[in-house]
């Protein structure tokens, strides 16, 4: 197997392969440190990884909270040691400079000082003193937070941008001006000075230490160390292999294996444009050798590679905070997903299949050994993929699933002749377990910032405020039920895909929960189907122009232009555009979810089944074993798709009619062409 340059990877050490951990959705690159400066944060990254598995089994005594002003003060400083200022005079090409040193040590004081036993305030020292003073803050508080909320601000530009940050000061400057706007207008609030807003950030559950910061220190990192320990082991660069040597010598085989490639990597990654990147590296030069051009691979690879966000056993970063939000358990989240999961990978395979026969793709042969033997061989890395599913099935808590499971994939990395030395080695070990904490470093500074959206929203009342207010925009357009609800989320939807543009997953769906929830539960939307529906639209902006990083970084392998590589990705990942919409709209849509009886559910998806080829049918031109199909038979499967999709029966029998009409139309001038 090769990557781009041709060069055979599957035999390359561990250490020289594509990085699940290189790219994340959620960050920019991090500097190369050398010297000290990688000394220190190594050595602090493998002490956060230690703190955190050992809260999974001995809380901390002082609570949660506690825990996470503890982590926010290993963690915040590594940020400005590791990614770079942007700023060419502050930026030195060796390492961080004098004043990220200065920044790491002012956020280690800020974000320690609750916790510290002695004040230079007026108040007394030590955290339960601090908590005491919760509304009541001396000069001293206030100036530390203010100190903190500059310092995380500026951690989510190093790692995001800019855009984040403009939000986040936006929510302040609501948050502080709110008492001057008119009081006619709905957004009105009585105004908080500014120790209130600090207060609410920096001691409380709703601001810093909120939601999700406490998913992206438990969770979030867990899952990254799961997921550097399963590259370590070897496992990331068997599922590859495996893709690559189940699909052989036949037309669509190249596509196949860019799919699975991405479902398998996915399954552990869970985030879209590292699967992407990683998947692109090796299957690219199959896919350009059965003849696929450069857009359309990059946006297959792109849409298989944002369903590593949407696929079990790890989904995205938002999905954690859905089972937190909604206090259920994370499998009971997990199994919301299964049927989503399937009918976006349908989809695609669909998509794939009527593309390798448009552009007349073909077989490509590819060395190595067949599937069987590498699944007698190296199957056993599924395991641990396997342990986390069962024990998550016998009520034993995500926390610890992931850390029994990193357990047992560090034990088969001496399975594999390929890292069984590196699993002896003691810097080996120490450097994949730091880096599963350096992986989630944007991901903590994300999670910070959205405690400022949440805390402003939950001290301003502005989610119910801006929910009212959509409801009352839908209803402006009719009295009915089912209409205003049809309206409410087409708006809904155009509003989580316009901020999908701007900011990350998490912050989109933290955000989004914030202000569309409220209305769409408003409109009697179960929790699940509303939390689910904003969930999907909040990943989906990895595949929306003009952003699309998925779709960004898969052209960047391909060498494809960006743009058309976006579209096409949006033309792949569009099922997942509609079936969101089933959950909210329709009763029977909840059965999408796993919600409801048996046979209503399998009833459901055998629909949303044929309602997901049908719209393949109309993206793709091409109707398997019949033919090409013409434009009005284009046209037809689309409405018929649409229509079966919905899920009510008058629509259901209107829309077969039209898919079988499709079909109809394309054998009469298959018939017609070849007489």
């Amino acid at each position: 197997m090769s990557n781009t340059t041709g060069e055979d990877i599957s035999e390359a050490p561990v250490e020289d392969r594509p990085s699940l951990l290189e790219v994340d959705d959620e960050e920019k690159p991090a500097r190369v440190l050398t010297g000290w400066a990688e000394r220190v944060v190594a050595v602090t990254a493998f002490a956060v990884a230690i703190l955190v598995v050992w809260q999974v089994f001995r809380p901390l005594p002082q609570g949660s909270q506690y825990y996470l002003v503890v982590f926010l003060a290993a963690t915040l400083p590594l940020v400005f040691l590791a990614y770079r200022s942007g700023v060419r005079f502050l930026d030195r090409a060796d390492g961080p400079g004098v004043f990220d040193w200065l920044l790491a040590v002012v956020a280690v004081v800020v974000c320690l000082y609750p916790v510290l036993p002695f004040t230079i305030g007026s108040g007394g020292g030590g955290y339960n003193a601090f908590l005491d003073r919760q509304g009541l803050l001396d000069p001293v508080d206030v100036g530390m937070g203010a100190v903190l909320l500059v310092l995380v601000l500026e951690a989510c530009r190093r790692t995001t941008g800019w855009v984040l940050v403009a939000v986040c000061l936006v929510f302040v400057a609501y948050g502080y001006y709110g008492g001057f706007l008119p009081q006619d207008w709905s957004i009105a609030h009585a105004g908080l000075d500014f120790g209130q807003i600090i207060d609410a950030l920096y001691n409380s559950g709703s601001g810093f230490y909120g939601t999700p910061l406490d998913v992206a220190a438990t969770y979030i990192v867990l899952f990254t160390l799961y997921g550097a320990v399963l590259e370590f082991s070897g496992a990331a660069q068997f599922f590859v292999d495996l893709s690559v040597a189940l699909f052989r010598r036949s037309r669509g085989a190249a596509g196949r294996t860019a799919v699975a490639s991405g479902f398998l990597l996915g399954t552990v990654s869970g985030s879209g444009t590292a699967t992407a990147v990683t998947v692109g590296a090796v299957t690219w030069p199959i896919l350009k050798r059965a003849g696929y051009p450069p857009e359309q691979a990059g946006g297959m690879l792109a849409a298989a590679g944002v369903g590593a966000i949407l696929s079990p056993p790890t989904l995205g970063v938002a999905a954690f905070i859905v089972a937190e939000y909604l206090d259920v358990s994370y499998v009971t989240v997990l199994g919301w997903a299964m049927i989503p999961t399937l009918l976006y990978y349908l989809g695609i395979l669909l998509a794939v299949e009527i593309d390798a026969r448009r552009l007349g793709t073909k077989p490509v042969e590819t060395d190595g050994v067949s599937a069987w033997w590498l699944l007698l061989r190296f199957g056993y890395h599924f395991s641990s993929l396997i342990a986390i599913v069962v024990l998550l099935l016998i009520d034993v808590s995500a926390t610890k699933a992931v850390v029994y499971a990193t357990a047992l994939a560090f034990v088969l990395a001496f399975l594999d002749p390929r890292t069984r030395e590196t699993a002896f080695s003691p810097g080996r070990v120490f450097h994949a377990i730091g880096s599963g904490v350096r992986a989630a470093l944007p991901v903590v500074a994300v999670c910070a910032s959205a405690g400022v959206i949440t805390a402003m929203t939950t001290k301003t009342g502005l989610g119910a405020q801006l929910a009212a207010l959509l409801v009352r925009a839908a209803k402006s357009l009719s009295d009915n039920h089912s209409v205003v609800l049809a309206c409410t989320v087409v708006l809904a939807a155009i509003a989580l895909a316009l901020l999908g543009l701007a900011v990350p997953v998490t912050a989109s769906f933290i955000i989004g929960w914030a202000i569309i929830g409220p209305a769409l539960l408003a409109l009697d939307v179960p929790p699940p189907a509303a939390a689910m529906f904003v969930f999907y639209y909040s990943v989906l902006s990895e595949v929306t122009p003009p952003t699309a990083l998925a779709a960004v970084g898969a052209a960047a392998v391909t060498g494809a232009r960006t743009v058309p590589t976006m579209w096409q990705a949006l033309k792949y990942a569009l099922p997942a555009f509609l079936v969101p919409v089933v959950f909210v709209l329709t009763e029977p849509g909840e059965y999408l979810l796993g919600r409801g009886p048996v046979l209503g559910i399998l009833g459901a998806t055998a629909v949303a089944c044929l309602g997901v080829a049908a719209l393949a049918v109309a993206t793709g031109g091409w109707i398997l074993g019949v033919g090409p199909a013409r434009p009005v038979a284009r046209a037809l499967a689309a409405i018929g798709g649409l229509l079966l999709l919905y899920l009510e029966t008058g629509a259901l029998v209107a829309g077969a009619v039209a898919l079988v009409a499709a079909v109809g139309i394309t054998l009469l001038t298959r018939r017609r062409t070849t007489t």
